[in-house]
Protein backbone atom coordinates (compact mmCIF):
# COMPACT_ATOMS: atom_id res chain seq x y z
CA UNK A 1 0.00 0.00 0.00
CA UNK A 2 2.60 2.49 0.94
CA UNK A 3 4.86 2.01 -2.47
CA UNK A 4 1.52 2.03 -4.73
CA UNK A 5 1.56 5.94 -3.72
CA UNK A 6 5.18 6.05 -5.39
CA UNK A 7 4.43 3.43 -8.19
CA UNK A 8 0.80 4.76 -9.10
CA UNK A 9 1.89 8.01 -10.27
CA UNK A 10 4.97 6.94 -12.17
CA UNK A 11 2.46 4.24 -13.85
CA UNK A 12 0.38 7.04 -15.04
CA UNK A 13 3.30 8.83 -16.40
CA UNK A 14 4.29 5.84 -17.98
CA UNK A 15 0.79 5.13 -19.48
CA UNK A 16 -0.12 8.34 -20.72
CA UNK A 17 2.82 8.89 -22.62
CA UNK A 18 3.25 5.11 -24.01
CA UNK A 19 -0.59 5.78 -25.66
CA UNK A 20 -0.46 9.54 -26.55
CA UNK A 21 -3.43 10.12 -28.17
CA UNK A 22 -5.81 12.78 -28.45
CA UNK A 23 -8.03 11.09 -25.70
CA UNK A 24 -5.34 10.71 -23.27
CA UNK A 25 -4.42 14.40 -23.45
CA UNK A 26 -7.96 15.28 -22.08
CA UNK A 27 -7.83 12.84 -19.00
CA UNK A 28 -4.09 13.59 -17.74
CA UNK A 29 -5.28 15.92 -15.53
CA UNK A 30 -8.32 14.13 -14.61
CA UNK A 31 -5.66 10.99 -13.86
CA UNK A 32 -4.09 13.66 -11.78
CA UNK A 33 -7.12 14.55 -9.83
CA UNK A 34 -8.00 11.11 -9.21
CA UNK A 35 -4.74 9.96 -7.70
CA UNK A 36 -4.04 12.96 -5.17
CA UNK A 37 -8.13 12.80 -3.96
CA UNK A 38 -7.61 8.95 -3.54
CA UNK A 39 -4.68 9.82 -1.68
CA UNK A 40 -5.90 12.81 0.75
CA UNK A 41 -8.86 9.94 1.41
CA UNK A 42 -6.38 6.98 2.22
CA UNK A 43 -5.03 9.60 5.07
CA UNK A 44 -8.07 10.08 7.35
CA UNK A 45 -9.13 6.88 7.13
CA UNK A 46 -8.68 5.77 10.72
CA UNK A 47 -5.92 3.67 11.33
CA UNK A 48 -4.31 3.82 7.83
CA UNK A 49 -0.65 3.82 8.88
CA UNK A 50 -0.80 0.91 10.63
CA UNK A 51 -3.05 -1.51 8.05
CA UNK A 52 -0.83 0.33 5.30
CA UNK A 53 2.36 -1.31 6.84
CA UNK A 54 1.06 -4.54 6.28
CA UNK A 55 -0.54 -4.48 2.86
CA UNK A 56 2.35 -3.04 0.84
CA UNK A 57 2.37 -5.75 -1.53
CA UNK A 58 4.40 -3.56 -3.85
CA UNK A 59 6.98 -2.92 -1.35
CA UNK A 60 7.62 -6.62 -0.54
CA UNK A 61 7.55 -7.53 -4.89
CA UNK A 62 9.98 -4.36 -5.52
CA UNK A 63 12.22 -4.71 -1.77
CA UNK A 64 11.24 -1.14 -0.92
CA UNK A 65 11.66 -0.23 2.42
CA UNK A 66 8.82 2.66 2.90
CA UNK A 67 7.08 3.31 6.59
CA UNK A 68 4.04 5.12 7.43
CA UNK A 69 4.13 6.36 10.52
CA UNK A 70 1.31 9.34 12.07
CA UNK A 71 4.25 12.01 11.02
CA UNK A 72 4.06 10.64 7.41
CA UNK A 73 0.21 10.63 7.29
CA UNK A 74 0.28 14.23 8.29
CA UNK A 75 2.34 14.84 5.59
CA UNK A 76 1.08 12.88 2.43
CA UNK A 77 -2.71 14.73 3.37
CA UNK A 78 -1.13 17.75 3.04
CA UNK A 79 0.62 16.76 0.00
CA UNK A 80 -2.51 15.00 -1.56
CA UNK A 81 -4.73 18.50 -0.82
CA UNK A 82 -2.32 20.61 -2.45
CA UNK A 83 -1.87 18.12 -5.40
CA UNK A 84 -5.69 18.42 -5.99
CA UNK A 85 -6.37 22.00 -5.66
CA UNK A 86 -3.45 22.78 -7.83
CA UNK A 87 -4.21 20.51 -10.77
CA UNK A 88 -8.06 22.47 -10.08
CA UNK A 89 -6.08 25.75 -10.67
CA UNK A 90 -4.20 24.32 -13.39
CA UNK A 91 -7.68 23.33 -15.71
CA UNK A 92 -8.44 27.01 -15.29
CA UNK A 93 -5.51 28.79 -16.00
CA UNK A 94 -3.78 26.82 -18.62
CA UNK A 95 -5.52 26.78 -21.72
CA UNK A 96 -3.75 24.82 -24.27
CA UNK A 97 -4.88 21.37 -24.08
CA UNK A 98 -0.61 20.04 -24.62
CA UNK A 99 0.31 22.53 -22.08
CA UNK A 100 -2.12 20.87 -19.32
CA UNK A 101 -0.83 17.08 -20.61
CA UNK A 102 2.66 18.46 -19.84
CA UNK A 103 1.34 20.34 -16.39
CA UNK A 104 0.10 17.13 -15.14
CA UNK A 105 2.97 14.70 -16.17
CA UNK A 106 5.22 16.79 -14.51
CA UNK A 107 2.68 17.15 -11.17
CA UNK A 108 2.68 13.53 -11.15
CA UNK A 109 6.03 12.94 -11.14
CA UNK A 110 6.43 15.82 -7.85
CA UNK A 111 3.88 13.85 -6.59
CA UNK A 112 5.80 10.76 -6.82
CA UNK A 113 8.82 12.45 -5.84
CA UNK A 114 6.98 13.92 -2.37
CA UNK A 115 5.63 10.65 -1.33
CA UNK A 116 8.85 8.72 -1.55
CA UNK A 117 10.40 11.73 0.68
CA UNK A 118 8.16 11.20 3.09
CA UNK A 119 8.00 7.65 3.59
CA UNK A 120 11.49 6.23 2.49
CA UNK A 121 14.13 5.03 5.98
CA UNK A 122 17.23 5.71 4.51
CA UNK A 123 19.62 8.77 3.40
CA UNK A 124 20.16 7.91 -0.01
CA UNK A 125 16.68 6.95 -1.32
CA UNK A 126 15.94 10.25 0.42
CA UNK A 127 18.01 11.67 -2.13
CA UNK A 128 17.14 10.62 -4.70
CA UNK A 129 13.33 11.26 -3.92
CA UNK A 130 14.71 14.68 -3.35
CA UNK A 131 16.14 15.33 -6.30
CA UNK A 132 12.99 13.86 -8.53
CA UNK A 133 11.10 16.63 -7.02
CA UNK A 134 13.50 19.14 -7.69
CA UNK A 135 13.90 18.12 -11.37
CA UNK A 136 10.17 18.16 -11.84
CA UNK A 137 9.89 21.71 -9.86
CA UNK A 138 12.71 23.11 -12.40
CA UNK A 139 10.73 22.39 -15.23
CA UNK A 140 7.65 23.70 -13.61
CA UNK A 141 9.21 26.83 -12.57
CA UNK A 142 9.83 27.56 -16.15
CA UNK A 143 6.77 26.16 -17.15
CA UNK A 144 5.50 29.21 -19.39
CA UNK A 145 9.49 29.84 -20.79
CA UNK A 146 8.93 33.09 -20.09
CA UNK A 147 12.22 35.53 -19.48
CA UNK A 148 11.40 35.95 -15.63
CA UNK A 149 10.16 32.36 -15.07
CA UNK A 150 13.45 30.85 -17.04
CA UNK A 151 15.48 33.41 -14.78
CA UNK A 152 13.90 31.89 -11.46
CA UNK A 153 14.42 28.46 -12.62
CA UNK A 154 18.08 29.13 -13.36
CA UNK A 155 18.47 30.52 -9.51
CA UNK A 156 16.80 27.19 -8.23
CA UNK A 157 19.04 25.00 -10.31
CA UNK A 158 22.24 26.78 -9.48
CA UNK A 159 21.32 26.96 -5.70
CA UNK A 160 19.74 23.25 -5.22
CA UNK A 161 22.90 21.97 -7.04
CA UNK A 162 25.00 23.63 -4.34
CA UNK A 163 22.52 21.94 -1.72
CA UNK A 164 22.67 18.70 -3.79
CA UNK A 165 26.66 18.53 -3.36
CA UNK A 166 26.35 19.28 0.30
CA UNK A 167 23.64 16.58 0.74
CA UNK A 168 25.60 13.49 -1.54
CA UNK A 169 29.28 14.76 0.26
CA UNK A 170 27.48 14.66 4.03
CA UNK A 171 25.63 11.24 2.80
CA UNK A 172 29.43 9.93 1.39
CA UNK A 173 30.77 10.61 5.10
CA UNK A 174 27.40 9.17 6.75
CA UNK A 175 28.67 5.96 5.01
CA UNK A 176 32.12 6.04 6.50
CA UNK A 177 31.48 6.66 9.66
CA UNK A 178 28.38 3.93 9.87
CA UNK A 179 29.01 1.86 7.16
CA UNK A 180 25.31 2.08 5.80
CA UNK A 181 22.77 4.89 4.78
CA UNK A 182 20.01 3.75 6.62
CA UNK A 183 18.70 5.99 9.27
CA UNK A 184 18.93 3.15 12.36
CA UNK A 185 22.50 2.49 10.88
CA UNK A 186 23.39 6.19 11.15
CA UNK A 187 21.93 6.84 14.15
CA UNK A 188 23.13 4.38 16.38
CA UNK A 189 26.71 5.07 14.96
CA UNK A 190 26.54 9.07 15.82
CA UNK A 191 24.86 7.95 19.53
CA UNK A 192 28.35 6.30 20.08
CA UNK A 193 30.85 8.84 18.98
CA UNK A 194 28.44 12.05 18.62
CA UNK A 195 31.85 14.50 19.01
CA UNK A 196 33.83 13.04 16.11
CA UNK A 197 34.37 15.91 14.43
CA UNK A 198 33.93 14.47 10.77
CA UNK A 199 30.27 13.24 12.30
CA UNK A 200 30.11 17.01 13.30
CA UNK A 201 31.44 18.20 10.10
CA UNK A 202 28.62 15.78 8.24
CA UNK A 203 25.15 16.76 9.94
CA UNK A 204 26.44 20.71 9.38
CA UNK A 205 26.63 20.12 5.75
CA UNK A 206 23.51 18.04 5.14
CA UNK A 207 21.58 20.77 7.33
CA UNK A 208 22.93 23.41 5.24
CA UNK A 209 21.78 21.56 2.07
CA UNK A 210 18.17 21.53 3.56
CA UNK A 211 17.95 24.77 4.52
CA UNK A 212 18.60 25.83 0.99
CA UNK A 213 15.55 23.19 -0.16
CA UNK A 214 13.73 24.43 2.36
CA UNK A 215 14.56 28.36 1.23
CA UNK A 216 15.16 29.35 5.41
CA UNK A 217 17.38 32.52 5.90
CA UNK A 218 19.87 33.16 5.14
CA UNK A 219 19.70 30.36 2.38
CA UNK A 220 16.83 31.69 0.86
CA UNK A 221 18.05 33.67 -2.27
CA UNK A 222 16.26 31.69 -4.75
CA UNK A 223 12.55 31.50 -3.31
CA UNK A 224 10.90 34.83 -3.79
CA UNK A 225 11.74 34.74 -7.18
CA UNK A 226 10.91 31.36 -8.33
CA UNK A 227 7.47 31.70 -6.10
CA UNK A 228 6.74 34.94 -8.33
CA UNK A 229 7.98 33.93 -11.55
CA UNK A 230 6.57 30.81 -11.74
CA UNK A 231 2.86 30.50 -13.05
CA UNK A 232 -0.07 30.89 -10.98
CA UNK A 233 -0.62 26.51 -10.33
CA UNK A 234 3.00 26.20 -10.09
CA UNK A 235 3.38 28.99 -7.42
CA UNK A 236 0.51 27.09 -5.61
CA UNK A 237 2.39 23.66 -5.59
CA UNK A 238 6.01 25.31 -4.71
CA UNK A 239 4.44 27.27 -1.64
CA UNK A 240 1.90 24.92 -0.63
CA UNK A 241 3.71 21.94 0.04
CA UNK A 242 7.14 21.16 -2.30
CA UNK A 243 9.71 23.51 -0.27
CA UNK A 244 7.97 22.22 3.35
CA UNK A 245 8.47 18.82 2.16
CA UNK A 246 12.12 18.78 0.70
CA UNK A 247 13.37 21.22 3.30
CA UNK A 248 11.18 21.86 6.43
CA UNK A 249 9.51 18.14 6.78
CA UNK A 250 13.00 16.51 6.16
CA UNK A 251 14.42 18.59 8.64
CA UNK A 252 11.72 17.65 11.20
CA UNK A 253 12.58 14.34 9.99
CA UNK A 254 16.13 13.76 10.07
CA UNK A 255 16.95 15.37 13.36
CA UNK A 256 14.44 13.84 14.87
CA UNK A 257 15.01 10.41 13.87
CA UNK A 258 18.68 9.86 12.71
CA UNK A 259 21.07 13.77 14.23
CA UNK A 260 19.93 13.49 17.46
CA UNK A 261 18.61 16.48 19.53
CA UNK A 262 21.57 18.44 20.99
CA UNK A 263 21.92 21.73 22.45
CA UNK A 264 23.94 23.12 19.72
CA UNK A 265 22.20 21.71 17.16
CA UNK A 266 18.41 22.71 19.16
CA UNK A 267 20.57 26.52 19.11
CA UNK A 268 21.27 26.71 15.49
CA UNK A 269 17.39 25.69 14.54
CA UNK A 270 15.60 27.93 16.89
CA UNK A 271 18.05 31.56 15.58
CA UNK A 272 17.75 30.23 11.74
CA UNK A 273 13.91 29.66 12.81
CA UNK A 274 13.61 33.06 14.36
CA UNK A 275 15.74 34.70 11.88
CA UNK A 276 13.81 33.49 8.80
CA UNK A 277 10.83 34.67 10.71
CA UNK A 278 12.04 38.42 11.44
CA UNK A 279 13.57 39.23 8.17
CA UNK A 280 10.26 37.46 6.23
CA UNK A 281 7.91 39.54 7.62
CA UNK A 282 9.72 42.84 7.19
CA UNK A 283 10.73 41.92 3.87
CA UNK A 284 7.39 40.95 2.71
CA UNK A 285 5.92 44.47 4.28
CA UNK A 286 8.25 46.28 1.09
CA UNK A 287 6.78 44.69 -1.63
CA UNK A 288 4.71 45.36 -4.26
CA UNK A 289 4.15 42.50 -5.85
CA UNK A 290 2.09 40.31 -4.88
CA UNK A 291 3.42 36.83 -5.16
CA UNK A 292 6.46 38.24 -4.09
CA UNK A 293 5.25 39.32 -0.94
CA UNK A 294 3.55 35.98 -0.40
CA UNK A 295 6.84 34.01 -0.91
CA UNK A 296 8.69 36.21 2.02
CA UNK A 297 5.50 35.29 3.92
CA UNK A 298 6.14 32.03 3.16
CA UNK A 299 10.16 32.24 4.48
CA UNK A 300 8.30 33.78 7.85
CA UNK A 301 6.14 30.91 8.43
CA UNK A 302 8.02 28.31 8.08
CA UNK A 303 9.89 30.09 10.47
CA UNK A 304 7.55 29.20 13.03
CA UNK A 305 8.34 25.25 12.21
CA UNK A 306 11.54 25.70 12.73
CA UNK A 307 11.21 27.67 15.83
CA UNK A 308 8.75 25.30 17.15
CA UNK A 309 10.42 21.86 16.75
CA UNK A 310 13.70 23.51 17.71
CA UNK A 311 12.24 24.20 20.67
CA UNK A 312 12.32 20.38 22.07
CA UNK A 313 9.02 19.89 24.02
CA UNK A 314 6.14 17.92 22.74
CA UNK A 315 3.79 20.83 23.24
CA UNK A 316 6.72 22.53 20.65
CA UNK A 317 6.85 19.82 18.26
CA UNK A 318 2.82 19.31 17.97
CA UNK A 319 2.79 23.09 16.95
CA UNK A 320 5.43 22.76 14.67
CA UNK A 321 3.39 19.81 13.12
CA UNK A 322 0.24 21.51 13.17
CA UNK A 323 1.65 24.33 11.36
CA UNK A 324 3.14 22.34 8.32
CA UNK A 325 -0.17 21.45 7.94
CA UNK A 326 -1.72 25.42 8.52
CA UNK A 327 1.06 26.53 6.15
CA UNK A 328 0.22 24.24 3.29
CA UNK A 329 -3.61 25.00 3.41
CA UNK A 330 -3.49 28.74 4.04
CA UNK A 331 -0.09 29.23 1.89
CA UNK A 332 -1.79 27.50 -1.21
CA UNK A 333 -5.19 29.61 -0.40
CA UNK A 334 -3.45 33.13 -0.73
CA UNK A 335 -1.33 31.75 -4.10
CA UNK A 336 -5.15 30.62 -5.33
CA UNK A 337 -6.68 33.95 -4.80
CA UNK A 338 -3.20 35.32 -6.55
CA UNK A 339 -3.63 33.62 -9.59
CA UNK A 340 -7.45 34.55 -9.64
CA UNK A 341 -6.52 37.70 -9.41
CA UNK A 342 -3.27 38.50 -11.70
CA UNK A 343 -5.68 35.86 -14.18
CA UNK A 344 -8.74 38.13 -13.86
CA UNK A 345 -6.93 41.60 -13.77
CA UNK A 346 -3.85 41.13 -15.43
CA UNK A 347 -1.58 43.13 -12.98
CA UNK A 348 0.13 41.66 -10.02
CA UNK A 349 1.64 45.43 -8.50
CA UNK A 350 -0.85 45.85 -5.63
CA UNK A 351 -0.80 49.41 -5.60
CA UNK A 352 -2.15 49.20 -9.53
CA UNK A 353 -5.15 47.29 -7.92
CA UNK A 354 -7.94 48.67 -6.11
CA UNK A 355 -11.84 47.44 -4.86
CA UNK A 356 -11.31 44.15 -6.84
CA UNK A 357 -13.65 42.40 -3.88
CA UNK A 358 -17.23 44.17 -5.47
CA UNK A 359 -16.39 42.18 -8.55
CA UNK A 360 -14.37 39.42 -7.03
CA UNK A 361 -16.54 38.49 -3.44
CA UNK A 362 -15.60 34.64 -3.28
CA UNK A 363 -11.96 35.29 -3.84
CA UNK A 364 -12.14 38.33 -1.68
CA UNK A 365 -14.20 36.52 1.31
CA UNK A 366 -11.76 33.25 0.65
CA UNK A 367 -8.25 35.49 0.96
CA UNK A 368 -9.78 37.34 4.11
CA UNK A 369 -9.98 33.35 5.95
CA UNK A 370 -6.55 32.78 4.47
CA UNK A 371 -4.98 36.02 5.63
CA UNK A 372 -6.76 36.22 9.43
CA UNK A 373 -5.39 32.21 9.44
CA UNK A 374 -1.76 33.15 8.82
CA UNK A 375 -1.69 36.07 10.90
CA UNK A 376 -3.01 33.69 13.82
CA UNK A 377 -6.36 35.05 14.25
CA UNK A 378 -8.74 33.24 16.55
CA UNK A 379 -10.66 30.63 15.52
CA UNK A 380 -9.34 29.58 12.71
CA UNK A 381 -6.44 26.95 12.59
CA UNK A 382 -3.60 29.21 11.84
CA UNK A 383 -4.20 30.44 15.59
CA UNK A 384 -3.88 27.27 17.29
CA UNK A 385 -0.78 26.18 15.73
CA UNK A 386 0.79 29.62 16.30
CA UNK A 387 -0.25 29.82 20.08
CA UNK A 388 0.89 26.15 20.56
CA UNK A 389 4.39 27.28 19.27
CA UNK A 390 4.37 30.62 21.61
CA UNK A 391 2.74 28.77 24.89
CA UNK A 392 6.06 25.78 24.18
CA UNK A 393 8.75 28.68 24.19
CA UNK A 394 7.10 30.42 26.83
CA UNK A 395 6.62 27.20 28.86
CA UNK A 396 10.23 25.95 28.48
CA UNK A 397 11.58 29.95 29.60
CA UNK A 398 12.63 30.90 25.75
CA UNK A 399 10.75 34.38 26.46
CA UNK A 400 12.62 36.31 23.83
CA UNK A 401 11.68 33.41 21.22
CA UNK A 402 7.98 33.64 22.37
CA UNK A 403 8.35 37.70 22.37
CA UNK A 404 9.15 37.56 18.55
CA UNK A 405 6.92 35.32 17.13
CA UNK A 406 4.05 36.76 19.00
CA UNK A 407 5.31 40.42 17.35
CA UNK A 408 6.25 38.99 14.24
CA UNK A 409 2.55 37.92 14.00
CA UNK A 410 1.32 41.69 14.41
CA UNK A 411 3.44 42.21 11.58
CA UNK A 412 2.00 39.53 9.56
CA UNK A 413 -1.71 40.71 10.30
CA UNK A 414 -0.22 44.05 9.22
CA UNK A 415 0.73 43.36 5.62
CA UNK A 416 -1.76 40.67 4.82
CA UNK A 417 -4.38 43.49 5.71
CA UNK A 418 -2.42 46.26 3.76
CA UNK A 419 -2.92 43.62 0.83
CA UNK A 420 -5.98 43.29 1.41
CA UNK A 421 -7.31 46.77 1.61
CA UNK A 422 -5.06 47.15 -1.59
CA UNK A 423 -6.51 44.86 -4.14
CA UNK A 424 -10.30 44.33 -2.36
CA UNK A 425 -11.12 47.07 -0.66
CA UNK A 426 -11.12 50.73 -1.48
CA UNK A 427 -13.26 52.33 -4.29
CA UNK A 428 -13.47 50.29 -7.72
CA UNK A 429 -11.95 52.30 -9.93
CA UNK A 430 -12.80 52.58 -14.00
CA UNK A 431 -10.57 49.63 -15.02
CA UNK A 432 -11.80 47.12 -13.17
CA UNK A 433 -15.40 47.33 -13.96
CA UNK A 434 -14.87 44.58 -17.03
CA UNK A 435 -13.19 41.94 -14.05
CA UNK A 436 -15.59 38.98 -13.19
CA UNK A 437 -15.19 36.49 -10.20
CA UNK A 438 -12.60 33.34 -10.93
CA UNK A 439 -13.12 30.65 -13.55
CA UNK A 440 -15.24 27.42 -11.41
CA UNK A 441 -11.73 25.70 -10.72
CA UNK A 442 -10.17 28.53 -9.12
CA UNK A 443 -13.53 29.21 -6.87
CA UNK A 444 -14.04 25.69 -5.77
CA UNK A 445 -10.22 25.35 -4.82
CA UNK A 446 -11.09 28.44 -2.47
CA UNK A 447 -14.10 27.06 -0.98
CA UNK A 448 -12.36 23.58 -0.42
CA UNK A 449 -9.43 25.32 1.23
CA UNK A 450 -11.12 27.85 3.16
CA UNK A 451 -13.61 25.01 4.52
CA UNK A 452 -10.58 23.23 5.99
CA UNK A 453 -8.87 26.32 7.62
CA UNK A 454 -12.29 26.69 9.36
CA UNK A 455 -12.72 23.46 9.79
CA UNK A 456 -9.50 22.59 11.62
CA UNK A 457 -9.98 25.67 13.80
CA UNK A 458 -13.75 24.85 14.72
CA UNK A 459 -12.34 20.96 15.20
CA UNK A 460 -8.88 21.58 16.25
CA UNK A 461 -9.50 19.03 19.31
CA UNK A 462 -10.16 16.27 17.29
CA UNK A 463 -7.85 17.32 14.79
CA UNK A 464 -4.99 17.27 17.73
CA UNK A 465 -5.97 13.85 19.02
CA UNK A 466 -6.70 12.23 15.73
CA UNK A 467 -2.93 13.47 13.65
CA UNK A 468 -1.06 16.35 15.03
CA UNK A 469 -0.20 14.69 18.98
CA UNK A 470 0.37 10.95 17.20
CA UNK A 471 2.91 12.41 14.79
CA UNK A 472 4.39 14.80 17.45
CA UNK A 473 4.98 11.36 19.95
CA UNK A 474 6.38 9.79 17.23
CA UNK A 475 8.66 12.84 16.76
CA UNK A 476 9.70 13.17 20.76
CA UNK A 477 10.28 9.27 20.94
CA UNK A 478 13.01 9.61 18.86
CA UNK A 479 14.37 12.55 20.67
CA UNK A 480 13.84 11.27 23.75
CA UNK A 481 10.79 13.71 24.53
CA UNK A 482 7.96 12.49 27.08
Amino acid sequence: MNSSLIIMPFLGVVLLNLLYKTAFKKIALGIGLALSFYQALLCVLPGYFTWANRLDVFGELFRFNLVVDPLTVVMLLCIGIVSFVTLLAGNALIEDKEQRFNFANLLLIALAGMNGIVMVQDVFSLYIFLEITAIASFVLIAFDKGIASLEGAFKYIVLSSVATVLMLSSIALFLVISGSTSFAAIAGSLKVSPDVYLAMFAIAIFLCGLFIKGGLMPFHGWLPDAYSCASGPVSILLAGIITKTVGIYTIVRIVSGVFGFGASLKQVLMLVGAFSIVLGAFAAMTQKDLKRMLAYSSISQVGYIVLGFGCGTTLGIAGAVFHIFNHAIFKSLLFVNAAAVEKQTGLKDMDNMSGLAAHMPLTGTSSIVASLSAAGIPPLAGFWSKFMIITALWMSRYYSYATIAILASVVTLGYLLTMQRKIFFGKPDASSSSVKEAAFSLSLSAVVLSAIIIGTGLFFPYILKTFIFPAAYVLGAAIGVQ
